[in-house]
């Protein structure tokens, strides 16, 4: 089995994980978030019953799963084959989110799961290479740690859309880990210099940073669903780790101009398989029988045809439509009225 291959069966198990970790988070985030979620004590009242949650805790414990199968996984992998391959992870939420929903996978699920698998197999085709061996010096680690820095502030800014932009900080934030996750594993296990270096203490501690920053950032995104959110993420995540691993890297490209070609063509076609994949619909079914007000549609029905994924993860139990309160029935012909 060679290297690369290895590469991408660890992603594959990643995948899955970080998918499974994903629909927990946005579960989580749909109970905690309300009218006042994002103001004052509220908001910290929310973070608080998330850190005393064994849900969250457990989705923290899949993220960390999966994040060491993709540290080994960039052992054996360069940047453009392990992070592109991160756009499994909403292919591999389209059934978690069926399965929960206990419906079956629609035609644009499979449509946008297609064009995903597609447009990753002509990257893989065209950035397939041997295992990595060039990594980032100390300087440069610290040149992309601040620049991305200043990045995230400036995505972080009070404003419109804040899930989309904590999205893009949040992909941002995990893909630049990953290039200095795959800093650290190669210089530790390189036996060429100390395991414990300056240059490996001092990325590790900007990798758990970033890492953690990405965590909570995308935990912030998901507040108001997971299709749109976890899209950005999963293209802005292999767009930091592609730049960093072909622009200080050493990392190329088969075939030339042909092959450049090729793999943005690919490319593009991934991230439109995301986007069909992540995206929300507003259409809703009439119902068949309405002739008046007495048969309006209850909550949970109102709430039929959003995000593939988070159709059914919209869901809390507030919304569950109460039970009708049981009144005494007027008395009538044949019935006993109380003595």
């Amino acid at each position: 089995m060679t290297a690369t291959l290895v590469s991408v069966v660890l992603s594959l198990f990643s995948a899955v994980a970080y998918a499974a970790a994903a629909v927990g988070q946005e579960r989580l985030a749909s109970r905690t978030s309300g009218p006042n979620s994002g103001t004052g004590s509220d908001s910290g009242t929310g973070t608080l019953r998330l850190l005393a949650s064994g849900a969250w805790w457990s989705s923290v414990g899949l993220n960390a799963g999966a994040a060491l199968l993709h540290v080994v996984a960039l052992k054996y992998g360069p940047l453009t084959v392990v992070q592109p391959l991160g756009a499994l992870t909403l292919v591999a939420a389209v059934p978690l989110g069926a399965r929960l929903a206990g419906r079956r996978v629609t035609a644009n699920e499979w449509r946008g799961t297609a064009y995903t698998l597609a447009g990753l197999a002509a990257i893989l085709v065209m950035a397939s290479g041997s295992a990595p061996d060039e990594i980032l010096s100390l300087p440069e680690a610290l040149v992309v740690a601040a620049a991305t820095a200043a990045l995230i502030g400036l995505l972080s800014r009070p404003g419109a859309r804040p899930g989309l932009r904590h999205a893009t900080a949040s992909g941002f934030a995990s893909g630049v880990a990953s290039a200095l996750t795959q800093t650290v594993t190669v210089a530790a296990t390189d036996r060429s210099g100390r395991v414990l270096s300056i240059q490996v203490i001092g990325v590790a501690l900007l990798v758990a940073a970033f890492a953690a920053g990405g965590l909570l950032l995308a935990q912030t995104a998901y507040r108001g669903g997971l299709g749109a959110p976890l899209a950005v993420v999963t293209l802005a995540n292999p767009v930091a780790a592609a730049a960093i691993g072909l622009a200080l890297l050493g990392e190329r490209l088969r075939g030339g101009a042909a092959g450049v070609l090729l793999a943005l063509a690919g490319a593009g076609l991934a991230a439109w398989g995301v986007v069909v994949l992540s995206r929300t619909t507003s259409e809703r079914p009439a119902p068949v029988d309405a002739p008046g007000p007495l048969h309006a549609p209850d909550a949970v029905g109102a709430v039929d045809e959003e995000h593939p994924v988070a159709a059914v993860l919209a869901l809390e139990s507030s919304t569950a439509s109460a039970e009708p309160a049981l009144l005494p029935r007027p008395p009538g012909p044949g019935q006993l009225t109380p003595l």
